[in-house]
């Protein structure tokens, strides 16, 4: 969970570059994993931030404090030979997510 003034910056380039960031969220690659991301209570805003017009094309991620995607295993799962397969999909899929997010902060 960002802190404010690095969730600003976060957010600030969503609304920038939505286009670019539900690309990446669209991708095949990101969508073989993953569901999206988690839109839990604890993560989500109930109301735009300040700044934010209600009709903000971006307004489902700027309500987001925090930027997470989940993949669910099977107990089975955990000792497969193939874990270390899903993992590495996992960190591969999620890793445009987290160029973005870092490249806001450091921008």
């Amino acid at each position: 969970m960002p802190m404010p003034p690095e969730l600003g910056k976060v957010r600030q380039e969503i609304d920038y570059n939505l286009d670019a960031f539900k690309k990446i969220l669209t991708s095949k690659k990101f969508k073989s994993v993953y569901d999206g991301l988690s839109k839990h209570p604890e993560y989500t805003l109930t109301r735009l931030p300040k700044g934010y017009e209600t009709d903000n094309p971006a307004s489902e991620y700027l309500k987001l404090k925090s930027f997470v995607a989940m993949v669910s295993l099977k107990d089975t799962e955990l000792t497969s030979k193939d874990l270390s397969k899903k993992v590495l999909a996992a960190f591969d899929a999620l890793q445009p997510v987290l160029v973005f997010i870092n490249q806001s902060i450091e921008g």
